[in-house]
């Protein structure tokens, strides 16, 4: 039963159809794993015990009757605090919320439950899924399962820790500024972050009071698993029109580029010196990088069409246009006056005017053409996720990134250069998946990125599908 709660979410539902297991057996095997195993990595900090046994008791009735079942039917999932669960507190790791009870699905929510999989809990986040590391006052601190000591990553944390501890059979996470893609590099899993607009995010808390309709620049949802597969199988759940559009509008994505591995064009850029990689995460991704020549693919060394310098240039003001929107009327309120003191500060950027976001939008869709010139002869860009592995816990308050740091190849680095790798695909609309492909000397685990073009998510899952043929994918947490 142990190496059961390790499988795929598509070897469990496949486990439920053919009554190798019910799910009711599964749902106490994960329960049984949270009380024993999670007190110390802290990732599952809600759960929903009595709802989801009905659903169990349900799936099970329905396998026994032979019905139609959908494609995670039976399997125990969870999903990030910040997305609204009906029936359960969604607090998006802030004390603003910390009391709100959701009384309706979001929308992502709804189509896991339509595909069959039983929800049982939340995974923990920063507060309002603002930091690369998980903890807040209301649940406190989630460790990194492959070393307590450090953190697994955010805002998605507690989705990816559970995953890699074993302690649920799919997550769902958000990402804006790498919130999917660095917890499943931190803590050796796999993550999508879709193209943008593709998988709703109606049900969110993460910059918007619960219950808002409105919608976030940048910011998607996505699956979370512990194979290359899942990503494959979250996509196909999650990805479709919302409501409003399913009158007119139909979700077609075309098929990946490429099946094998030898069939792909792709680019690799593992180090640039706007933002220097540790050394031990470029070696990883060289080793991959000739694995994957091996195969026969083809594989240039380069950069991406808009350099790291100019990309951050353009998504740091966006992001902070969009981080304003999370801020209470009342703080907001006090940065419009410090930002008319000093239209060049912090509190400038944002509470930034409509019309100068509108001018660096229009930068931005210029960016995106050049990315898009740049796929016409590339299937992939393969990239690191961030210049670091999981780093160890500091939770100094640091609202502005500029007392934390980050040691890359023995030196200091600021904090926020966490951003920089995964600024491309968010400002860009891209579809980015991540990949495990070894662990450090210290035994920590190492994840690539893998980017594709707009609408191609298949493509950039496919990749990191005939990778792990290759290289093989997700390891077991050391004890775990």
């Amino acid at each position: 039963m142990k190496d059961l709660a390790f499988r795929s979410a598509s070897q469990l539902a496949a486990a439920v159809a053919a009554k190798e297991v019910s799910s009711v057996e599964l749902l106490d095997l994960y329960l049984d794993r949270v009380e024993h195993v999670d007190p110390q990595v802290n990732s599952i900090v809600a759960k929903d015990e009595e709802r989801a046994r009905a659903a169990a008791r349900d799936a099970d009735r329905k396998v026994a009757r032979g019905e139609p079942l959908g494609r995670l039917h039976g399997v125990p999932v969870t999903v990030k605090d910040s997305i609204e669960v009906a029936g359960m507190r969604t607090t998006g790791g802030s004390e603003r919320w910390g009391n709100h009870t959701s009384t309706v699905d979001a929308e992502a929510v709804a189509r896991l439950r339509q595909a069959g999989a039983i929800i049982f809990g939340k995974s923990n986040l920063p507060a309002d899924a603002r930091d690369w590391q998980t903890y807040n006052e209301i649940y406190g601190t989630t460790n990194n399962p492959w070393d307590l000591t450090r953190g697994p990553g955010g805002s998605s944390g507690g989705s990816a820790a559970a995953l890699a501890a074993g302690l649920t059979g799919l997550e769902l996470g958000g990402d804006t500024a790498g919130s999917i893609r660095v917890p499943a590099h931190f803590c050796g899993v796999y993550g999508l972050r879709p193209s943008y607009g593709i998988v709703p995010r109606h049900g969110s808390v993460s910059g918007h009071r619960p219950g808002s309709l409105a919608e976030f620049d940048m910011a998607v949802l996505g699956p979370l698993g512990r194979h290359a597969d899942d990503l494959d199988l979250g996509l196909d759940v999650l990805a479709g029109p919302d409501r409003d559009d399913m009158p007119a509008w139909r979700l077609d994505l075309p098929p990946a580029r490429a099946h094998n591995l030898h069939e792909f064009r792709v680019a690799a850029w593992l180090d640039d010196p706007f933002c220097p990689v540790d050394s031990e995460l470029v070696a990883a991704m060289e080793t991959t990088l000739a694995a994957v020549r091996s195969e026969g693919a083809v594989v240039v060394e380069r950069g991406g069409p808009v350099g790291l310098e100019e990309t951050m240039a353009l998504y740091r003001p966006l992001l902070m246009a969009q981080s304003g929107l999370i801020e209470p009327d009342p703080a907001y309120r006090r940065l419009v006056g410090l930002a008319a003191e000093d239209a060049a500060g912090f509190a400038a950027e944002l509470t930034v005017r409509f019309r100068d976001w509108h001018a660096l939008d229009e930068r931005r869709q210029l960016s995106r053409r050049r990315w898009a010139e740049f796929f016409c002869d590339i299937d992939v860009l393969i990239c690191p996720v961030s210049p670091t592995v999981a780093f160890p816990h500091d939770h100094r308050p640091d609202p502005a990134w500029s007392v934390r740091t980050l040691r890359i190849n023995g030196e200091d680095r600021p904090y926020r250069e966490m951003l920089t790798w995964v600024s491309p695909a968010s400002l860009n609309h891209l579809p980015a998946a991540v990949a495990p492909i070894g662990v450090t000397r210290a035994g920590l685990p190492v994840g690539i990125q893998v980017i594709a073009p707009y609408l191609h998510d298949r493509t950039a899952v496919r990749f990191v599908q005939s990778l792990a043929e290759v290289i093989g994918g997700f390891r077991r947490p050391p004890g775990l």
